[in-house]
């Protein structure tokens, strides 16, 4: 402004819905939040509706002062790394705190329809204008595309269930045959479209399951939480002697079960590395000084994705020590390295004992032929590879995993991916095969209309 006060006007994406629940959630969490200490920014203003002079929904917000975490974090010693998680588990300590009385997401009161479903929040010394409630779960996976004008339900069973019964309901009512989504994935399935129903009846398995997958008998397990969602370097300012200044976007945030809310953020964890999950000390190996220098460079960015996953879950058994003891709990052996929603059912099936969490071990509801089991696992194995092969890509060249680029580096990163894409040309083996890749190129634009 003029007199150089400066704060954060934002408008909703267009593909974000529902707008009006998404920006009314955000600045009650917001608010909410700041009433109990947490660092994040204060709404000066907001509409939660489109009928307004700027005609769209917005909030106005303060500028967190700092540096963001994304554009220091690379640079950043091992040490100081470190400091930042220690410091982010401490915040999360105290959100694994916070009481409320059932799962969605958060607003005030007077942002619902009269009448709508949702569970008022016990805050002392609330104005009538801020009080808060908690209503319709505004995570994106239950709103994407053509999903908005779908219903879910809420509560410990229904945050298990909601997801797969809107996904049911999306896929009989406007699902089709399409190509995999992921690129990669079409020449596993020989570039054919793929049929609805091997989908519907893994999610219809999945719903027979679900209620036994509830830590009965387990309040903690059971109590809804509230957890920043997506907690990555890029949502994470900090002062130059590393306190964190403030924690942005909220949109999107969803109070759930502990035992669906734990886990160790994506930017940190180093699942599927068996040193990572044995939880021991990482070290380097001992005939390091032995190695080559590419081999050395290796092992030290190995070590560093260990340190991070250890210390992460060293200081979570310090200092949260509820989040550590979910973690820790025998469901959490169905976290792992799986693509499709068949191939963890299988592994549940195979595991029903040690998953089970409600009664005296009730048989498995359902079950899978040897000839599914080894077809499914076969087809996973081939998708985890190329999952592996799709982040080798985008790492070569300099990308995110939605495509996003430093606008200063998008000529140089475009040309990158122009001589990938001629290098896999040439080595094509046919015509058909080169027809085939640039028909599917793993980083040509797509129709989204086409996956709504």
């Amino acid at each position: 402004m003029r007199d150089g006060f400066q704060f954060v006007g934002r408008i909703p994406y267009p593909v974000t819905e529902p707008k009006h629940l998404v920006v009314a959630s955000e600045v009650a969490t917001l608010d909410f939040l700041r009433s109990h200490g947490t660092p994040v920014p204060k709404v000066y203003s907001y509409s939660a509706t489109s009928e307004n002079a700027a005609g769209t929904e917005y909030l106005f917000m303060e500028l967190i002062r700092g540096t963001n975490l994304g554009d220091i974090w690379l640079n950043l010693s091992g040490k100081a790394k470190i400091t930042v998680v220690t410091k982010l588990v401490e915040l999360e300590s105290r959100l694994f705190t916070l009481p409320f009385p059932a799962s969605g997401s958060l607003y005030y009161t007077k942002d619902l329809e009269a009448g709508s479903n949702r569970v008022d929040v016990p805050v002392t010394n609330s104005s009538d204008d801020s009080q808060f409630c908690i209503g319709p779960d505004t995570r994106l996976s239950l709103w994407h595309g053509n999903r908005i004008n779908i219903r879910s339900d809420h509560g410990p069973l229904m945050a298990l269930t909601a997801g797969a019964k809107k996904e049911m309901a999306y896929l009989k009512k406007l699902g089709r045959p399409l190509h995999p989504f992921q690129r990669l994935h079409r020449e596993i399935y020989d570039y054919q479209k793929q049929s609805l129903s091997e989908h519907l009846d893994s999610l219809e398995k999945y719903l027979r399951i679900a209620p036994h997958l509830v830590p009965n008998g387990n309040d903690t397990l059971t109590r809804a939480t509230l957890r920043r969602p997506d907690l990555q370097p890029n949502n994470v300012f900090v002062s130059d002697e590393l306190e964190i200044t403030g924690l942005i976007d909220w949109q999107h945030c969803a109070i759930l079960p502990l035992f669906l809310q734990c886990g160790i953020p994506n930017s940190l964890q180093n699942y599927g590395d068996s040193v990572s999950e044995s939880l021991v000390t990482p070290e380097l190996p001992h005939n390091f000084d032995a190695l080559g220098g590419r081999e050395q460079f290796e092992q030290v960015v190995r070590l560093r994705r260990r340190q991070l996953h250890y210390f992460y879950v060293s200081t979570t058994a310090k200092l949260n020590p509820t989040h550590y003891d979910a973690l820790t709990n025998d469901f959490s052996t169905l976290r792992r390295d799986s693509v499709t929603l068949k191939a963890d059912l299988i592994h549940l099936t195979k595991n029903w004992t040690n998953i089970v969490t409600s009664g005296p071990s009730p048989s498995c509801p359902i079950n899978f032929s040897e000839e599914e089991v080894s077809e499914c696992l076969c087809l996973n194995t081939a998708q985890v590879e190329a999952d592996e092969q799709l982040q080798a890509c985008r790492d070569a060249i300099g990308i995110g995993p939605e495509g996003w680029v430093p606008v200063e580096q998008y000529d140089e990163i475009k040309q990158r991916e122009s001589k990938l894409k001629a290098g896999a040309l040439e080595a094509a083996e046919s015509e058909e095969e080169r027809a085939r890749l640039c028909e599917h190129w793993i980083f040509d634009d797509y129709d989204e209309e086409e996956y709504s």
